[in-house]
């Protein structure tokens, strides 16, 4: 796991080296994944690493798996660059049932497709796509183990004395994509109890690149001498190729009904202290403002962690290399998180 915590991420190239480093773990179990692994909604944030990522890790293992990622793909750079990985890619419309139908037959899959930001100035595409689209793989995929991202924005916020949410809590959310999210995970339980096919729903919060997250959200914001609100004053989030390489090995959880796991890391970190740190490594001072909630969006991972184990990227490292990456002026993409919204509205 050394190359896969390095002390320094210096440029874009060792960002990605990064996010795609296999470890242990994922290298073992990559070797029982029968191919082609099948990737839909690969275009997206957190795809194009977790196809490489795989790529790789069956290298590693000497394994001769067809990683296929499939998208819409609207930025022809992701496709190139997943193809420059050996990773072979297919456009695909999923609202499509005459074009899912020409996907290749999978043992395994891996589904990622979402909408999220958006939603409050235009819901009814948030439905579609977190409700026709499930149903329509559900049919097409029905003798498939599934491993889904969903999204730890089904729960409701949570007093920040607990431990966080569990998986066999109310899902009792507000906003509508949160209650889009909850109809997608039903809609693959629906399918899932009714054909018996093996679904893992993985509900994440935060995944962290250098590129975008909370993480870059707050340093931005003290970079740049912005106040710093902490009303929503605690949050979860695990480094993105934990939650990638996660993703990837809980195929082998996927039951009927569906395995539920919540995934993100084991600390409850503190946006006050997070902006302070930053402050602290970039020699500016920062404009706190607000005073923190006694509620916040937290999950509890102890399943996921006796399932899966522990995170293996600290929390440090990656304030470390955000810290750098801001600072050194590299690429940050216009995604904010939005984490700090209490109302549920994207």
């Amino acid at each position: 796991m050394e190359t896969c915590v390095p002390d320094t991420i210096s440029n874009e190239s060792e960002l990605l080296d990064v996010l795609t480093c296999p470890g242990p773990s994922l290298v073992e179990r990559i070797g029982s994944i029968e191919s082609p692994l099948v990737i839909l909604g690969a275009g997206g944030k957190m795809g194009p690493s977790l196809a490489v990522l795989a790529r790789r890790a069956a290298d590693a293992a000497g394994r001769a798996l067809d990683v296929v990622a499939v998208s819409r793909f609207s930025d022809s750079s992701v496709k190139e660059w997943l193809e420059s990985h050996n990773v072979q890619t297919l456009s695909c419309d999923l609202l499509e049932p005459s074009q899912l139908a020409e996907l290749p037959d999978s043992a395994n899959l891996v589904y990622l497709v979402g909408r999220k930001f958006g939603t409050g100035v235009d819901p009814a595409s948030t439905w579609v796509s977190n409700t026709i689209i499930p149903a329509n793989v559900m049919q097409r995929f029905d003798r498939t183990r599934i491993v889904v991202l969903s999204t730890g924005n089904v729960y409701p916020l949570v007093p920040v004395s607990g431990e966080g949410a569990l998986e066999s809590d109310p899902l009792t959310p507000v906003g509508e994509y949160a209650n889009a999210c909850i109809a997608r995970e039903r809609i693959f339980e629906y399918y899932s109890r009714e054909r018996t096919t093996p679904v893992c729903l993985i509900r994440l919060n935060y995944a962290l690149d250098l590129r975008y997250g909370v993480l870059v959200d707050i340093a931005r914001r003290v970079y740049l001498g912005k106040p710093v609100d902490v009303t929503q004053g605690y949050f979860n989030a695990i480094w993105q190729r934990d939650a990638n390489d996660a993703l990837i090995r809980a195929l082998g959880l996927a039951t009927a009904p569906p395995t539920v796991l919540n995934l993100t890391g084991s600390e409850v970190l503190s946006v006050r202290a997070v902006a302070l740190r930053f402050a602290d490594m970039f020699d500016k001072s920062v404009e706190i403002i607000g005073i923190e909630s006694d509620t916040a969006l937290l999950s509890d991972t102890t399943r996921a962690r006796t399932l899966l184990g522990p995170t293996l990227t600290p929390i440090e490292s990656v304030l470390r290399w955000t810290a750098r990456w801001i600072a050194d002026g590299h690429t940050i993409w216009d995604r904010p998180t939005h984490f700090e919204v209490r109302d549920g509205r994207f």
